[in-house]
């Protein structure tokens, strides 16, 4: 399998959780609307694809703001090597 460089990490990282954050919701959101059928397999892609391509530039983009975020507002434990 071919590895990434370490600096596409985040990418890569916000790719994953996207994908498996939409994939979650609109299975619930599908089910609601659904049976378990091919119906819902049918549904749940379209909703999922749509869901993933809206959200994954979302996440990639505005996660580094979340985690200068979440830096800002948590100090590093004594001895834990992070500033």
């Amino acid at each position: 399998m071919a590895r990434l460089p370490r600096q596409y990490a985040p990418l890569v990282y916000g790719i994953i959780q996207a994908a498996i954050t939409t994939a979650v919701a609109t299975a619930i959101a599908t089910h609601h609307l659904t049976d378990l059928s091919l119906r819902f397999l049918e549904e749940w892609s379209f909703a999922w694809s749509l869901a993933f391509l809206t959200m994954l530039p979302v996440v990639v983009f505005v996660s580094p703001f979340i985690q200068r975020c979440v830096l800002a507002m948590t100090v590093s434990a004594a001895g834990d090597g992070v500033n």
